[in-house]
């Protein structure tokens, strides 16, 4: 069974401030603020902490990178806060006086704080792994089918465009006809002879061919009856 003395010690260091005149509860607060970041952001964080104890575990941070980065020949970007942690120190009691003689007793706690630091080293990327063979063939395969798709929508489109322009330039062709049809009606009726016996009312015209053509009928009708009686009597 593996022990503690057998694991791989990474490289480090760390720092500790003993007998600081503030409550471990208190300290405790902002050392669970910088646990696992990075020390840099672990500073930046302290800096800007509203606690009363973030002073002073910003001196043991800063105190930590110090150590790391002149004894132990760290890079400092590479450090990370491994463990923070407060302990309780002696407990100083002192008493102050209340009503009726009596003595109220007055706890004034001390804090031992240790950070540790340790140097990460960061792990190179690992290589994307290659799909399997069907799902290349599967993505090449419409990467084929595309040119021809689009050499097939470039004529349809040039037909698309061209019968556009047609249909644009229709109405203007057929204004042109109809203009070129009346314009040789007109040089035709110009160019016929006027004819003035012919009479100005055709209806009355009408009806007299009509009555003319009825009385030859009438006239024709009793000689074919005279006719007919004669081949009888024969």
């Amino acid at each position: 069974m593996p022990t503690k003395s057998d694991a791989a010690v990474l490289p480090g260091a760390r720092a500790s401030a003993r007998y600081v005149r503030i409550s471990p509860m208190k300290a405790r607060r902002v050392v669970n603020l910088v646990r696992g970041l990075p020390a840099k952001d672990a500073l930046t964080v302290l800096k800007f902490a509203p606690q009363a104890a973030s002073d002073q575990v910003y001196k043991v941070v800063a105190s930590a990178i110090a150590n790391a980065e002149n004894n132990e020949r760290l890079d400092p970007d590479s450090l990370l806060v491994a463990e923070a942690y407060v302990d309780e120190g002696p407990t100083l009691k002192r008493f102050r006086p209340r009503a009726q003689g009596r003595a109220y007793r007055i706890r004034k706690r001390t804090s031992h704080i240790t950070i540790v630091l340790e140097s990460v080293v960061a792990t190179p990327a690992r290589p994307a792994k290659a799909a399997p063979a069907k799902a290349a063939t599967a993505k090449t395969t419409p990467a084929k089918a595309t040119p021809a798709k689009a050499t097939k929508t470039a004529p349809a489109k040039a037909t698309q465009a061209a019968s556009a322009a047609k249909a644009a330039d229709a109405p203007a062709k057929a204004a042109k006809s109809t203009k070129a049809t009346k314009a040789a009606k007109a040089t035709k009726a110009a160019a016929e002879p006027v004819n003035d016996d012919t009479p100005t009312d055709a209806p009355k015209a009408r009806k007299a061919t009509k009555t003319a053509k009825k009385a030859a009928t009438k006239k024709a009708a009793p000689a074919k009856k005279a006719d007919s009686a004669e081949e009888g009597t024969e």
